[in-house]
């Protein structure tokens, strides 16, 4: 008889880098700077559109389909979900100008508002099981966007200008998450606390 042999099974585990700062700072940067505009601080300009486009929209793409590789369907469904809305708001915003489609209604505009708004919310309900830091920064973009929404609805100067200073911070909670994550990982420390992780995720 032919002794039977066992095969062997190699597993290789591919280690790839965490790309939760990269959507994180790409998110906050473009938000910052669109909401110092908000704010009342510089008209529209290229700088914003182009921000929009490549690193507040592509990068998080990229960022979302790394996510992908990783198992994580959190970051997955909202990188790529915001990097799409980056790119989404610079289209509302160029599309008429080519007079390709015509420009968003008040109403339009409300509408998309209202669903990143419920959308950006239960996502918030997601990061009650990670980190603190996330938290902050998923609360506040809910508030940015119900502020828009405020601020469609009312027209009111005074509201549009809260919301670009609310933008700010938002931008800004998004930019520290993502760097504390970069130099607690380079240091193998906590540099930059995010809070406890109460259901794993970055």
């Amino acid at each position: 008889m032919t002794p039977s042999h066992t095969p062997t099974v190699s597993v290789v585990e591919i280690s790839t880098a965490n790309p939760a700062p990269l959507g994180l700072c790409a998110f906050g940067m473009t938000t910052v700077l669109l909401n110092v505009h908000n704010a009342g601080f510089f008209e529209m300009n290229t700088m914003i559109l182009a921000m929009g486009i490549f690193y507040g929209g592509l990068a998080q793409v990229i960022a979302g389909i790394m996510e992908a590789k990783k198992n994580n369907t959190f970051g997955f469904t909202a990188f790529t979900s915001y990097g799409f809305f980056w790119l989404s708001l610079v289209a509302l915003l160029v599309m008429p100008k080519f007079g390709w489609a015509p420009a968003a209604t008040e109403s339009g505009m409300i509408a998309y508002f209202a669903m990143w708004a419920l959308f950006t919310f239960l996502l918030f309900i997601g990061t009650l099981k990670l980190n603190r830091g996330l938290q902050v920064v998923f609360a506040s973009l809910t508030v940015l966007f119900l502020l828009l929404i405020a601020g469609e609805v009312t027209g009111n100067s005074g509201i549009k200008s809260l919301t670009g200073y609310e933008g700010i911070f938002c931008g800004l909670s998004a930019i520290y998450t993502g760097m504390a994550q970069v130099l607690n990982e380079t240091y193998g420390r906590v540099v930059l606390p995010v809070g406890p992780v109460n259901g794993g995720g970055h």
